[in-house]
């Protein structure tokens, strides 16, 4: 597994400081995935948006249906997200 230099949540400021934070409000802590991000806040940034766009934003698929469609992708790639 390659390893990534990354800012944990308690080492993060400014602009990162405040993705961490809206992490926390939305799912109660900072996801090991968001924090791959965290030399780029803006990039962080950029992400969360396309993921909240995809899961939220207009789609013929209910939530319900696009979490459903996430979980089964992420079983069959052995990932626990």
């Amino acid at each position: 597994m390659a390893w990534i230099r990354t800012v944990k949540p308690k080492e993060a400021d400014g602009p990162l400081k405040e993705e961490y934070d809206r992490a926390v409000e939305r799912s109660g802590g900072v996801a090991e995935v968001l924090q791959l991000s965290s030399l780029h806040p803006t990039v962080l940034r950029h992400w969360v948006q396309l993921y909240e766009t995809v899961l939220l934003g207009p789609s013929p698929l209910t939530r319900a249906e696009r979490e459903l469609v996430a979980t089964v992708v992420s079983l069959e790639n052995d990932c626990h997200y």
